[in-house]
Order: structure tokens, then C-alpha cells, then sequence
């Protein structure tokens, strides 16, 4: 069952680089044409893959010559030879992350306490307040058109975004979203709080609403990344439960 969720989340991320996936050897790259930033832009190695050192030598080629660093976000247990490889070639691990899935049916009923409202964001006005809020909350406190654009292409693709609104204000407060599923799979990332909204219960609350919705968007298996143990227990208290882990490795 592991090694069946493991292809299933590898196919999903090669999925998810879209039509401007890059193919070089066994690896796939996710370029993001308008961001150099780290966690937009990575490739994925086929499951199984044994690299030659000339081909991590085209990988990285591949992301010099787009001005980005090359780096790789796989699951090392569908690829176990991969890591050595890029090892020989100085690549070094920046962390590895647990990733966690759960049954959208057993996650509990967001709860947030007024004036706070989170809703499914479907207009460019609430798409536009999603990207600030998750720029301020992840240090980046301009939001650009490619931002928006971002959120929207998901969308229209069949992804999720969420949105935690202040009533009061009308300020967007928190976002975080599902990426177009593959094969009923899709990753839950991005979920931000701006800071004076902290530990209110928000971040939960969207990630809760964002997978009771899942269903409805055709994904049977959303999983996330927890950055940290906080997040972690967080998240598992909505019903997340460990089943694999992810390796980020880079090359700088």
C-alpha cells in the first residue's frame, strides 16, 4: 500500500509541473517562469530511477541555464538510488519532510470563532486576497499578477483554493489551496495566516475546509507536507496520519 501511495504522489508532482514540465534523463522539472523560488521550482525522478552522473550533470544544466538552482522534492523510498547520485555530483540534503494523508471523510467541521469566515475563493477579488495574505504570512509582501494568475490556473484546473476572511475589515487573513488532482491525488500546501492572526485556530480551520472539499473536486487522496512537529499535530488532530516522507536536496 505504500509503494502504491508513493507512485500515485510521484505521478502527481510530475502532473503537477504542467505544460511546462521539462523532461532530461529520468527526471521531470517543475520551472516556474515568473518565480526563482525554491519550493516553485524542483524536479522529480522516475520511480526506480539510476542516474548516470552525465545525466545529474544535464539535470542541473537544465535549471543553470533558466536561472534557478537545481533541486529535486521526491520520495527517496520510490527512487532509492537517486541520493547517492547526486551526492557523487554535490548536491546536499536541505531537509526531509514527513508527508501525511487521511480520509476527507473523517476530517472534522471547520470552527472559527467570529469575525472570522472561511469560504471556497472563486472570484479574482477573493483569489487576490488569498495571495496576500499567504505572501505576508510567507515573507513576501508584494503580491504580483503572476500570484493571482497562479491561484486562478489552479482553479480552473480543478484545484481548491480557500480563503479566511475578517468580516470587519474585509481583509483577506489566511489562504492555502489543493492543487488539479491526478489520479484522485492531490498535494494540500501553502496554508498561511498573517501574523497578528495567529494561533486562532485559522490555519486549521483551512486546511479542514479545504480537504472536506476534496471529494467534490474529484481527489480521494489529498496529502501535505508538515513543516515542523507543531504543524504536524495540528494536522493530525484533523485526521492526518503518516505514511512516507519527502527529501529536498539542492544543489548551491
Amino acid at each position: 500500500m505504500l509503494a502504491s501511495f508513493e507512485s500515485h504522489a510521484h505521478a502527481y508532482l510530475r502532473a503537477a509541473a504542467g505544460h511546462r514540465a521539462v523532461r532530461t534523463g529520468p527526471f521531470t522539472l517543475r520551472i516556474d517562469p515568473h518565480d526563482a523560488g525554491f519550493f516553485l521550482n524542483y524536479a522529480i525522478p522516475d520511480d526506480g530511477a539510476e542516474p548516470t552522473g552525465d545525466q545529474v550533470r544535464r539535470l542541473v544544466e537544465a535549471f543553470t541555464g533558466r536561472a534557478r538552482t537545481p533541486r529535486l522534492e521526491y520520495l527517496p523510498t520510490a527512487a532509492p538510488r537517486v541520493e547517492d547520485a547526486l551526492a557523487a555530483s554535490g548536491f546536499t540534503v536541505e531537509r526531509q519532510l514527513p508527508i501525511l494523508t487521511c480520509d476527507p471523510a473523517d476530517v472534522p467541521v471547520p470552527q472559527t470563532a467570529a469575525p472570522i469566515e472561511i469560504m471556497l475563493a472563486e472570484t479574482d477579488a477573493q483569489l487576490r486576497k488569498v495571495a496576500q495574505a499567504q505572501g505576508e504570512a510567507y515573507g513576501q509582501p508584494v503580491t504580483a499578477e503572476h500570484d493571482v494568475a497562479r491561484l486562478r490556473s489552479g482553479l480552473n484546473r480543478g484545484g481548491l483554493v480557500a480563503l479566511a476572511l475578517d468580516t470587519v475589515t474585509g481583509q483577506g487573513v489566511g489562504g492555502g489551496q489543493v492543487g488539479p488532482p491526478h489520479g484522485g491525488v492531490s498535494e494540500l500546501a501553502a496554508i498561511g495566516v498573517r501574523a497578528a492572526y495567529r494561533r486562532r485556530g485559522i490555519a486549521s480551520a483551512l486546511a479542514a475546509a479545504l480537504t472536506r472539499a476534496c471529494p467534490n473536486a474529484g481527489i480521494t487522496t489529498p496529502f501535505l507536507m508538515p513543516e515542523n512537529n507543531d504543524s504536524e499535530r495540528i494536522y493530525q488532530r484533523l485526521g492526518y496520519r503518516r505514511v512516507s516522507e519527502i527529501l529536498h536536496i539542492s544543489l548551491r
